[in-house]
């Protein structure tokens, strides 16, 4: 099997292959980026480069019901989730098209001495984007709406089990009118992926995956002195301390963990919950998990699909075996296994000598505590190596903020999960990665923030 190719996770079928790019082929596209930036990126106006973005977004919402059928067929997202991404990434596009002049317009900086100075939000040239297969789309979006807005250029290169996505979404970009190497699709080898972070052409880079390619990418762009935004991952936590409505705190953890099959980086991959609710919690929790079925992502009413490929099943197979090898117990009985479907299970009386305290679960799988107090919650909740997101269930919203300001993540969400928008920084802290992606943030990572000076009169 070639490098980049569409295997069905649902039903195990290599759908299609591409080969690789030539080393002359990667040379001719950060080539054709770096003239696009010189042109096209530096000479227009940003309201002419929102045009083009904003038809970006437009083409998202009429090519909709095919993109979605892409990304289930890639990676096994329900159907009904890909249309929700498909739409979540075409406001990503049109939010930074329609607000590009207000974030990047001039600033006028006052001086002691009356001396005019001010500062321009320019780009700074060509960018590569190493983007992963959970969210093929949104993840693009989030990375190439506000950059080509700004006047930098991309080079994306995508997961190699998201061909089809990658080369759908590279046409919306040249149908919108973007010029040649704007952004251009790479279907790079790892090596050539070394190659194009240290060429002096290519300014930054922003990657969203594991910790191995992100600490790689880092060490390689480090020593060329280049940028980089990561976005690692995480084991988010999830925070039962204060409710009248058990019911309603288990439906939001479980949604929390189910969503995208649970492979997402700020999925709520461990929940804690106070004591005096922790029995009537697992009991209804365990088995609301248990009523998940996963099934074909294109049936109707799919919720849960397959994992997104043998490797992910495997790896998520191994990590709860050894789970319950060292002493972990499984809340929702034998885990259920069939091709790359994976049952939801719940795991408790994991303790701090287990794998599974530091690991990531990528699959719908959840790790349930029992605590006694908001300090010993706060203090479970910051034993992991990870800080990207948390949820905080709590009616008394003074002590929901106090228990999120001594969380060490990069979000808090309230009372709620899946609350991500356009307009809300997204990005964590300690081996989640650092830089943020969306929201006015999102378009400052890449930017020449320029001073001018006047000597005063």
């Amino acid at each position: 099997m070639l490098a980049y190719a569409v295997v069905n996770p649902t039903t195990g079928e290599t759908v299609a292959e591409y080969p690789t790019m030539t080393d002359a082929e990667v040379s001719q596209a950060i080539a054709a980026a770096d003239d696009a930036y010189r042109s096209w990126g530096r000479k227009t106006t940003v309201a002419e480069r929102a045009a083009l973005v904003q038809r970006v977004a437009d083409l998202h919402l009429e090519r909709r019901d095919e993109l979605a059928h892409i990304i289930a067929r890639e990676m096994g997202k329900p159907l009904a989730e890909a249309l929700e991404e498909v739409d979540f990434s075409a406001d990503i596009y049109s939010y930074y098209a329609t607000n590009g002049e207000e974030f990047l317009k001039q600033e006028e900086i006052p001086t002691d001495d009356g001396g005019r100075a001010f500062v321009r939000r320019e780009p700074i040239g060509v960018l590569l984007g190493i983007m992963p297969w959970n969210f093929p789309y949104y993840q693009v979006a989030r990375f190439a709406g506000p950059n080509l807005v700004l006047g930098n250029t991309v080079l994306l290169k995508h997961a190699e089990q998201c061909p089809e996505s990658a080369l759908a979404i590279a046409s919306m970009m040249k149908e919108a009118g973007l010029p040649e190497g704007a952004y251009t699709n790479l279907f790079a080898t790892h090596d050539q992926v070394a190659d194009i972070i240290a060429d002096p052409r290519v300014q930054a880079v922003s990657v969203t995956g594991s910790e191995r390619a992100g600490a790689a990418v880092a060490q390689i762009a480090g020593r060329n002195l280049k940028k980089v935004v990561l976005e690692m991952g995480g084991s988010d936590v999830l925070l039962v301390l204060d409710t009248s409505d058990i019911d309603s705190a288990v439906e939001t953890a479980a949604a929390g963990r189910i969503g995208n099959t649970g492979q997402a980086c700020n999925a709520s991959k461990r929940v804690v919950v106070l004591d005096k609710y922790f029995d009537e919690f697992a009991e209804k929790f365990s088995a609301t998990m248990s009523a998940f079925a996963p099934t074909d992502p294109t049936a109707e009413g799919a919720e849960l699909g397959p994992l997104s490929s043998e490797k992910a099943t495997a790896n998520l197979k191994q990590q709860v075996d050894a789970a319950l090898a060292q002493g972990a117990t499984s809340l929702t009985g034998d885990i259920k296994v069939d091709g790359n479907f994976f049952s939801p299970a719940v795991l408790t009386d994991v303790t701090p000598d287990m794998d599974a305290f530091k690991e990531e679960l990528f699959g719908p799988v959840a790790v349930l505590y029992k605590v006694s107090s908001d300090e010993e919650a706060v203090r479970l909740a910051n034993s992991s190596p990870f800080g990207l997101g948390s949820v905080v269930i709590c009616e008394d919203e003074e002590r929901a903020i106090k228990v999120g300001s001594e969380l060490e993540v990069g979000m808090v969400f309230i009372n709620g999960v899946n609350l991500d928008a356009a307009q809300l920084p997204f990005g964590g802290v300690k081996r989640s990665g650092f830089g943020r992606e969306l929201g006015r943030f999102g378009i400052e990572e890449f930017q020449n923030k320029k001073t001018f000076r006047f000597a005063p009169k």
